[in-house]
């Protein structure tokens, strides 16, 4: 038996090489998912650490365990007023973008590489999702604003697009054990998964905010303990019933992050903190997994579907999905490219490896390359893609602050937001008094040529003022409405 005292000097060791990686990421511009990975691969069985590591039904618990807090932190960092006008298309993405994908993929190695078309479809439902993590960690590392509502909508559908993914997996699953299966069952084990996950979602999520609103614990660090363990209620209740805990976990942390409760600040803070521990974890734990040989003899398939991935069955299954929308071209190619794989597929490419199909353990380590391939040439150039199709928009920039009003026990978090107004903005020669600003934005300086204004109501704006103000999250889109919105103008194109 490995002592303790080893066990937690590794631990440590490795989670400080982690967190060394992400801040080397931030730098560089290479994800830290690929630097986590490339350190828990270099620990492995076949790297320097020799660390005997085959455990693919403790990867697989400790995946689904990651990827439950890492989806409710996401729902709660989410904002309902920024995501509600794109809810149709982030749906669509989620949904019959994953479908796409899937379908895409499957007949690319059914008919190249002799796959049959249910082993197609199970691997391109693993790779069918996208990595909020990733794609987010990146664009706030360079500080990088998208013009219109392009972020919101990649948030809803990183976020809200694991559900889809894990159904069509666990179905393709049922039909290569079981060929006799009805595919109308399939149908009806869809539904009956998004429908109880998405029920179960909004009603934890209400009780959520009531049980810490109303319970008073004596002791504050409680409560984060507490909202732990609703956490861990609200994926596994629907799970039982043969919902989808992965949805249900997600809408209960939208629900709870857009409403009031006791310590918000706080307990956002600590579940941003699980969220990125359950990363590190997770990515350490499946570069240990896997065996750099055998990545080595999937290379060419893999590098030759990632590729496929990235520039046949993404952006068709993103202009499938954006059809009915009115969107540039230049936006879907820029959603096309923000396509990064992640840690979930190579959790959900456990679940063959345990169910012991043919070519499993192909499967994993193929899906692990396609990971890497994604990564590796996606990230780089995504600023660089989103200058050149002209989505980058450098007049917005929000920086974070530590100003918080304190009230009634409750932390109220506020950003101050710097911006310069654009030549053709509506809000050009009107006063301040005359904008009627949401309650609690603040503006507090205007930079004006060589000059520094305190302004009062009379105060008027023209273009290439420079404005600071402080505001709520929450109150961020409004805030481009007013200040950055052209007469006559679409407000997806700010």
């Amino acid at each position: 038996m490995i002592p303790i005292e080893l066990i937690l000097l590794f631990s440590g060791g490795f989670l400080c090489l982690a967190i060394i990686a992400s801040k080397l990421a931030a730098y560089s511009g290479v994800p830290a998912l690929l630097l986590f990975l490339g350190v828990g691969m270099l620990a492995g069985s076949e790297g320097f650490g020799r660390l005997q590591f085959d455990y693919p039904s403790f990867v697989q618990a400790l995946g689904v365990v990651a990827l439950v807090l890492i989806l409710f932190s996401g729902g709660l960092d989410t904002r309902w007023d920024e995501i509600k006008p794109v809810m149709k298309r982030g749906l669509s993405l989620a949904t019959i973008g994953v479908f796409i994908t899937a379908l895409a993929v499957a007949l690319f190695v059914h008919l190249l590489f002799g796959f049959t078309l249910f082993e197609g479809l199970l691997l391109g439902a693993i790779i069918s999702s996208t990595d909020a993590a990733a794609v987010l960690t990146l664009l706030r590392a360079k500080a990088v604003h998208l013009r219109g509502r392009l972020k919101p909508l990649l948030e809803l559908e990183s976020g809200s697009n694991d559900p889809m993914a894990v159904v069509l997996m666990l179905g393709m699953l049922m039909l290569i054990q079981s060929p006799d299966t009805n595919p109308f069952n399939l149908v009806l084990f869809f539904v009956q998964q998004m429908a109880l996950g998405a029920l179960f979602g909004v009603v934890m999520g209400q009780l959520m905010v009531r049980v810490l609103n109303t319970i008073h614990l004596d002791y504050d660090g409680l409560y984060p303990v507490l909202s732990l363990a609703l956490v861990a209620l609200a994926y596994s209740v629907p799970t039982l019933v043969n919902g989808s805990g992965f949805l249900a976990v997600y809408l209960a942390g939208l629900v709870m992050g857009n409403q009031k409760i006791v310590h918000q600040r706080s307990l956002l803070r600590f579940h941003d903190g699980v969220a990125w521990l359950m990363q590190i974890v997770m990515f350490l734990t499946l570069g240990l997994q896997v065996y750099p040989s055998r990545l080595v003899m999937v290379a060419p398939i893999g590098l030759l579907v990632g590729i496929f991935l990235i520039l046949v069955a993404r952006p068709l299954s993103v202009f499938i999905a954006l059809a009915p929308f009115r969107m540039t071209i230049r936006e879907k190619l820029f959603i096309s490219w923000v396509g990064l794989r992640g840690a979930a597929p190579i959790v959900l490419a456990t679940f063959p490896l345990l169910a012991g199909i043919n070519k499993a353990d192909t499967i994993f380590h193929l899906v692990f390359f396609i990971v890497l391939t994604s990564v590796a040439i996606q990230a780089p150039l995504l600023i660089r893609m989103a200058r050149w199709l002209g989505v980058y928009n450098t007049r917005y920039i929000a920086k974070k602050s530590p100003l918080a009003v304190i009230m009634d026990d409750n932390q109220i978090g506020n950003d101050l937001i710097e911006f310069t107004i654009p030549h053709n903005a509506e809000v050009i020669g009107k006063s301040l008094i005359d904008l009627q600003l949401p309650k609690g934005v603040l503006v507090m300086l205007i930079g004006r040529d060589a000059d520094v204004l305190i302004p009062s109501g009379t105060t008027r704006f023209d273009a290439d003022d420079r404005v600071l103000l402080l505001a709520p999250k929450i109150q961020h889109t409004r805030i481009r409405r007013y200040f950055c919105q052209t007469p006559n103008s679409d407000f997806q194109s700010i």
